[in-house]
């Protein structure tokens, strides 16, 4: 083993039986479907409700059915020269997609008793399904939806039998080049057959807006769209608002019914206002009556909160300009692949919320419904982006298959289902695509944002570019709400004269590489630097031959107010596009995560914190302190933290004091560093002061001796059963005395016993 690692226990109880004769306590229910049959492989005939799965696993979704492996090099071989990347050579590229069996057609069936809702209307709703989903019911198709990362539904309210077993069957369909990483398979995300009474409000059907914001008042307005409103004599829809406590502030009733749609205007006095610092989160309940009867209840729940973006404010949240201090986050959660659980996820956006991070970017596809309610809760800006692709494909299998005939149905989807979450900051059309250099992708730019725009007059609409000289000069970069930019510092001033909008945006920063606890010599910094061993130093010098350390973009930041922020690449290691070694075997996931794949840190996250958290204490050593073989050599010593100026010291001798300059170079601005320090085995201490020049803050490390013990630390005491929850147990290897074997590479082995289950 190589420092310390994770391992993941879970406990689960299966509730649902698809048996659907409970009571019904309310108007609408969402029961989730878990149980399925599945198998790898085209069977034809799966769609008949006569058809034998019995031999078939028996399975609980959300489900990735590529992530058990076993990983092979010759899956999605791409022989490519990556445009993005500014590569003009084709290269064999053997991990780009993870190197998991994700190609293929699999099968997933269930079975439907729906007898106890006679007359109702019954909504299959999929949060998402890897990909090109064919859903079928009662050996009829019903309903297909090619893109992977949407979430879309289907009316089966005619299509079920109340009076027998119904059979739910849905094939997926995965090709290989159809992405840049691991992308999954199979139902990853959840499914929910909605029941509701005929005449209902829709599907996603209220869209919530709060059109005027101050401290003292804050106007509400609600539309909620009304299914078959002609069915009903006499509807009247009755809005209950419940402040972030839970108590009831008041009851708006309206009658007047337009075009199948209520609108109601409400104004919540001295109202708590939605921020990354104080996340605070109202209810609107919705009763529909039919004359004097109700017929419906609808939860929305949504945040107060105004933004808005122009040249003299930046981005404004609350009408105060604020950078994003976000990080770009692939979908797929390590060991777990791409099966979404809200546990890991959760766990994920609190270590980057205590780092400081108070924004993400959903990269480069549609986020969860869990991700963008994580968001939501715990006061964490969301960039939601769309499509990797256009009409122009990055790989052959891509989306740019199914652009002309879906891109709009797709955007509906995403704005329908995420306009009313105050976390959602900003809507993006897309990532690098090739048509921003086109004449075509000029007009279809234009259109996109304005089908955001139709579909969500309240947010802007950004664009992730990296051709930006290009996109300068043909106007592609001068109509979005946000110009972002995806690297290319040298281009920030230029872009910032020459575009109207005044301000642009970081919208992927840094792609700096590293793995956790390597640290490699020469200390100096490199472009595209390659080792024998595949690994990439932690010293945090390396970046691509496109891309830059995170130093570099914090200048532009601090000295320009017209820079409002940045989204850094990434902030966890994902699945796949191994760069800087992508034609390096056994090479299958990345090194740009300021955390590794397992979630731990790496030292990158201290350099981050210290600057995003400059209110709190940060004092963090690298690199380790076991040099073995390297006594009387120089070992460079870097120090991250918040406080402006630290001493080293070696077994008690200083090193040393070191001060940030803010007119200095740019690693002198940021870090504090010790490039003569000669090594010799012992106790590496740093103290920290503050701008008067007095102690705040101390921080050890010691060498340590030969590993003599394992330690164990779960993050949680507890977790409940039946709820996917997840226990993250972090593994050390120590001495005896207690000290972290940094070096340490024993072989270890696990055995879980009792009600939980090993999972990673």
């Amino acid at each position: 083993m190589k420092n310390s690692l994770f391992f993941l226990l879970g406990f689960f109880l299966s509730l649902q039986n698809y048996s659907f004769a409970q009571e019904q306590k309310d108007f609408r229910m969402s029961i989730p479907l878990r149980d399925w049959s599945f198998s790898k492989g085209d069977f034809p005939t799966a769609t008949e409700s006569n058809f034998d799965d019995s031999a078939w696993e028996k399975l609980r979704i959300p489900h990735d059915w590529a992530i058990y492996g076993p990983f092979d090099k010759n899956v999605d071989i791409q022989v490519l020269a990556i445009e993005q990347n500014q590569e003009k050579v084709a290269s064999e590229k053997t991990g780009r997609t993870g190197a998991l069996p994700y190609i293929g057609t699999a099968w997933y069936r269930c079975r439907l008793d729906a007898s106890a809702y006679r007359g109702k209307r019954l909504v299959l709703v999929f949060d998402g399904a890897m990909s090109n989903a064919r859903v079928y019911l009662n050996g009829q198709e019903i309903l297909y939806w090619p893109y992977g990362y949407n979430s879309f539904y289907a009316d089966i309210s005619d299509e079920l039998k109340p009076d027998a077993s119904n059979i739910l069957a849905v094939s997926l369909q995965n090709v290989g080049q159809s992405s840049r990483w691991y992308p999954g398979a199979g139902l990853y995300r959840h499914v929910n057959l909605l029941v509701s009474n005929p005449v209902s409000v829709d599907v996603w059907g209220t869209f919530i807006t709060t059109p005027l914001v101050t401290e003292q008042v804050a106007k509400i307005q609600l539309k909620t769209r009304i299914h078959k409103p002609e069915a009903a004599k006499e509807l009247s829809l009755s809005t209950e608002i419940f402040d972030p406590r839970g108590r009831s502030l008041f009851v708006q009733k309206e009658t007047l019914l337009i075009a199948g749609e209520f609108d109601q205007i409400m104004a919540v006095e001295h109202p708590q206002l939605w921020s990354p610092e104080s996340p605070a989160l109202y209810k609107a309940v919705s009763t529909l009556y039919d004359g004097n009867e109700a017929i419906d209840k609808y939860t929305t729940r949504f945040g107060i909160r105004s933004i808005s973006v122009d040249a003299q404010g930046g981005f404004q949240l609350n009408g105060k300009s604020r950078k994003f201090k976000g990080v770009c986050l692939h979908h797929d959660l390590g060991p777990l692949g791409a099966a979404i659980n809200r546990s890991a996820l959760k766990r994920q956006l609190l270590i980057l919320k205590e780092m400081g991070c108070d924004a993400i970017r959903s990269s480069h596809n549609m986020p969860s419904p869990e991700q963008v309610e994580l968001c939501d809760e715990l006061g964490i800006m969301l960039m939601a982006e769309s499509f990797d692709e256009w009409a122009r494909p990055k790989v052959r299998n891509g989306y740019n298959l199914y652009y002309k005939d879906w891109v709009e149905k797709d955007i509906i989807n995403l704005v329908r289902r995420y306009r009313n979450h105050p976390s959602v900051v900003m809507w993006s059309a897309g990532n690098e695509v090739p048509d921003q250099w086109t004449e075509l992708g000029i007009k279809e730019g234009k259109r996109l944002q304005d089908i955001f725009h139709r579909e969500d007059p309240t947010r802007p609409v950004t664009m992730g570019m990296d051709q930006v000289a290009r996109t300068i000069q043909n106007g592609f970069a001068a109509y979005w709400d946000v110009p972002g930019l995806n690297y290319r510092l040298p281009l920030y001033a230029e872009a910032q004269q020459r575009l109207p909008q005044g301000f642009l945006l970081g919208s992927e920063t840094a792609s700096t590489v590293s793995s956790r606890g390597v640290y490699k010599f020469p200390v100096q910094e490199y472009k595209n630097k390659k080792y024998e061993d595949g690994q990439c130093s932690s010293y945090d010098l390396e970046a691509c031959s496109w891309s830059n350390i995170p130093d570099d973009d914090w200048l532009w930041q601090d000295d320009h107010d017209w820079v409002i922020g940045e989204f850094v690449w990434t902030g966890f290691d994902y699945l796949g596009e191994p760069t800087p070694y992508d034609d390096f075997w056994p090479s299958r996931s990345s090194y740009f995560g300021i955390c590794d794949l397992a979630g731990l840190a790496k030292d990158r996250y201290y350099l981050y914190r210290s600057r995003w958290r400059a209110d709190d204490n940060t004092l963090h050593i690298l690199p380790h302190w076991n040099w073995k073989g390297k006594e009387g050599d120089t070992i460079p010593v870097f120090v991250y933290t918040n406080h402006p100026s630290a001493e080293l010291f070696v077994n008690g001798k200083s090193q040393g004091l070191r001060k940030k300059h803010k007119e200095g170079n740019r690693l002198e601005r940021y870090r504090l560093m010790w490039n003569d320090c000669v090594y010799e085995a012992g106790t590496l201490r740093v103290v920290a002061f503050n701008d008067q020049g007095e102690p705040v803050d101390t921080s050890e490390i010691k060498t340590a001796g030969k590993p003599n013990q394992i330690e164990l630390i779960p993050e949680q005491k507890s977790i409940k059963a039946g709820e996917d929850e997840l226990c993250f147990v972090q593994v050390r290897i120590v001495d005896a005395q207690g000290n972290f074997c940094p070096t340490a590479s024993n072989s270890l082995q696990f055995k879980v016993k009792g009600q939980g289950r090993f999972r990673a």
